[in-house]
């Protein structure tokens, strides 16, 4: 169903021909407008959904294919003679303003979008050259913007005269393997504006499925062109398909669409194409756009949980599921599934203790159904290591604390302390599990060898245990820590299988040891005898517990000099060693703990940038959101002191306002959710104005006096969040 020989299914083709003749006989002016109308789809046949099972392929990964996999390309045929350059394109266009007769624009149109071959005439840099490498796609792309740009400003049939000329080039009969010429085509009319208006969706959707349905080796030429794009004009058209996406799922105005169950094949070609967009975008540093750019929020709002168990019952199958493109989906969607995914995991961990129990004729207890931590305030890290280790098969229930020879019921804030001082005592520098870099603000794994790496299993469950109870951690890992953290996402089966080990670069080690990183890339190039000037061997040098100690990058590698030839290689081992081999077990335990609690299929949709803001929060602040959903105890928010508080702290710096959240939740982060999940709440203290404010971060709740006036409230808001570190003063 996806070869253009078969023009039986696209009659619809036929008939919106038909309807653009019928209103160009109607018009007697060129510059009237008219707006067209697309007749309903019918009898088009279903195309079997495009799936890319992010089980075997997480990433689309596109790289140069071998010359054995590359499809024989065919012969191009002749392109016609065409001389139009963009100075005689735009003069046309200024005459035809000027005087009313647009008759060599449109005739221009016309003949250009009437076929492959015409497209690839008027916009090929050079038509004797094949142009057949990734690497240029042979586009003359100023020509192209400058055609495209000056189309929505032409009369109605000028528009009409592309619009049907790209009908006629998705008619033609093919035969044989498509030709650069076509790759062209194709990454030329994905470009044109005019598919951002619904009356075209039916002609846009027809272009979407066939170049979804293009071999593996076609896509690679199309995904390393578009990367050539403009930022400016590769955001257009992600913005376009996302938009389809939306408005096919959603539509303002149902009538202008064929019915759904018509077209079931337009949102899987949409989103196999909008794939490619993501790889071309992936395969530079740094991308193009923003990964963000490719969310399609519209997914917020359908049943996210059916879509995920499909992914997960059908996998590979032909049943079409958002998840098995995982880059469209919203980071605050997949926290939806996450948490959907994580509840019914403790719901039926919890039902299966109370039928075990009942089984046994034993009474059930409430208690049975959460994970219940008792720890000393005087043995934090121990009593919860012992508690998590003893308790492993409940990992997946509700968590509850309860701190020993305290009062007192957990409905959320002794569980958000525990977290808050077992993450500060863990990472304090002299407990040795973590050194903090002050260049970077980062913490790293401690490379220091030791019989028990229990300690940071533990930590790693902690980090589970937070997303999986929708906690936020006050945490400063790299970015190299969430890639090395789904390396693989899903623990393997064989327990002989490294885990954490993920590729790294000199780039990995610039955020968290950006001197040394500077040291090896003034290595890379220098230009004068490195073997001479640096007199530097394959072995380097790490000091533990006082004593220097000795690692070979290679075998033998002290007797290697590093040499001009042989300097990247150096590098690449050294940041290798650094990041992955010295701290291989501590990491593997890390990562244990952490997959002990959140062993699920969701973590095959996430990016390791979306980890750490699931873990951490978002480090976007908006104040004014949070302004908006604040609550308040004993003030009402138009009372003088509130209005001088937000006009103090809409007024603060960037790193004043970190401070401030910081001082009053625990973490100068955002959770997933924006501000409003915060649930910050300013108290009124009965306390003397002379008194700083206080928070209780457990509760994310600020006690404010009444000070007098806003220099005042100022000067003690400030005071007080430069010089508070945790529970009291500096």
């Amino acid at each position: 169903g996806l070869e253009r020989g078969a023009k039986n299914q696209f009659s619809t083709f036929s008939n919106f021909i038909t309807t653009i003749n019928q209103k160009k006989e109607g018009i007697g002016n060129r510059n009237s407008p008219t707006q067209l109308v697309i007749p309903n789809i019918k009898n088009v046949r279903d195309l079997p959904p495009i799936c890319l099972d992010v089980r075997q392929k997480q990433r689309m990964s596109i790289d140069t294919l071998p010359q054995e996999l590359k499809a024989p390309i065919p012969p191009e045929p002749a392109l016609p003679i065409r001389t139009k350059t963009v100075k005689d394109f735009q003069d046309d266009v200024e005459k035809a303003k000027s005087s009313g007769d647009w008759k060599a624009v449109h005739d221009f149109y016309s003949t250009t979008f009437d076929s492959f071959l015409e497209i690839n005439a008027a916009f090929k840099k050079d038509t004797n050259s094949p142009f057949n490498t990734f690497e240029d796609s042979g586009i003359n792309a100023k020509f192209v913007n400058v055609v495209y740009d000056a189309l929505l400003n032409t009369p109605q049939d000028v528009q009409k005269s592309v619009l049907k000329g790209v009908i006629n080039g998705l008619l033609q009969e093919w035969k044989g393997p498509r030709t650069k010429d076509d790759l062209r085509a194709y990454c030329i009319l994905l470009q044109n504006p005019q598919f951002s208006n619904t009356s075209t969706y039916v002609i846009y959707a027809h272009l979407l499925r066939q170049i979804a349905a293009l071999t593996e080796a076609d896509h690679h030429f199309l995904v390393h062109w578009s990367k050539k794009i403009s930022q400016k004009r590769f955001k257009q058209l992600v913005d376009r398909l996302l938009q389809f996406i939306s408005l096919r799922l959603f539509p303002a105005k149902p009538e202008e669409f064929p019915p759904m169950v018509k077209c079931t094949w337009w949102i899987p070609s949409a989103t196999k194409v909008l794939a490619l967009f993501n790889a071309a975008n992936s395969l530079i540093s740094p991308p193009i756009i923003s990964y963000t750019d490719f969310y399609n929020s519209t997914l917020d709002h359908i049943d996210l949980m059916e879509e995920y168990h499909n992914w997960q019952c059908y996998g590979n199958s032909h049943r079409f599921s958002f998840c098995q493109y995982p880059f469209i989906i919203s980071i605050a969607a997949k926290k939806v599934i996450i948490q959907r995914d994580s509840e019914q995991q403790m719901i039926s961990i919890a039902r299966q203790s109370l039928v075990d129990k009942v089984s046994r004729r034993q009474k059930p207890d409430m208690n049975m159904l959460f994970l219940n931590v008792k720890v000393r305030r005087t043995h934090l890290v121990s009593d919860s290591l012992d508690e998590l280790a003893r308790k492993r098969a409940d990992l997946k229930k509700k968590l509850k604390v309860t701190f020993v020879g305290e009062a007192g019921l957990d409905m959320g804030g002794l569980t958000k302390e525990w977290f808050l001082l077992l993450i500060r005592q863990i990472f304090h520098p002299d407990y040795g599990m973590f050194t903090y870099h002050k260049d970077s603000h980062c913490h790293w794994f401690s490379s220091f060898k030791c019989d028990n790496y229990s300690e940071f299993r533990l930590v790693g469950a902690l980090m589970g245990l937070a997303v999986y109870n929708s906690i936020t951690l006050d945490i400063r890992f790299p970015p190299c820590c969430y890639k090395k953290l789904l390396s693989p996402p899903i623990v393997p089966c064989d327990h002989n299988t490294l885990v954490g080990i993920c590729d790294v670069t000199l780039d990995d080690l610039f955020q968290i040891m950006p001197e040394l990183a500077h040291g090896l890339r003034e290595l890379l190039s220098h230009e004068g005898n490195v073997e001479e000037d640096f007199y530097s061997t394959f072995q380097v040098f790490q000091e533990e517990f006082g004593v220097i100690k000795s690692y070979n990058l290679r075998p033998n590698g002290d007797k290697i000099p590093v040499t001009n030839q042989n300097r990247k290689e150096y590098v690449q081992l050294y940041v290798d060693f650094l990041l992955n081999k010295s701290i291989y077990k501590q990491f593997a335990a890390f990562y244990y703990g952490f997959h002990s609690v959140c062993a699920s299929y969701a973590l095959l949709l996430l990016r390791p940038e979306e980890v750490e803001i699931l873990v951490c929060g978002s480090p976007e602040l908006d104040m004014s959101a949070l302004q908006r959903n604040t609550q308040y105890e004993g003030y009402q928010k138009t009372d003088l002191t509130i209005r001088y508080f937000w006009d103090v702290v809409l007024g603060f710096s960037l790193d004043l306002q970190k401070k401030l959240l910081h001082f009053a939740t625990g973490s100068d982060r955002v959770p997933v959710g924006g501000m409003a999940d915060l649930n910050f709440k300013i108290s009124k203290s009965e306390t003397s104005t002379n008194w700083l404010p206080v928070a209780h971060t457990c509760f994310n709740q600020l006690c404010l006096p009444p000070y007098k006036n806003k220099k005042e409230l100022k000067q003690k808001l400030i005071i007080g969040i430069s010089n508070a570190e945790g529970f009291g003063l500096e």
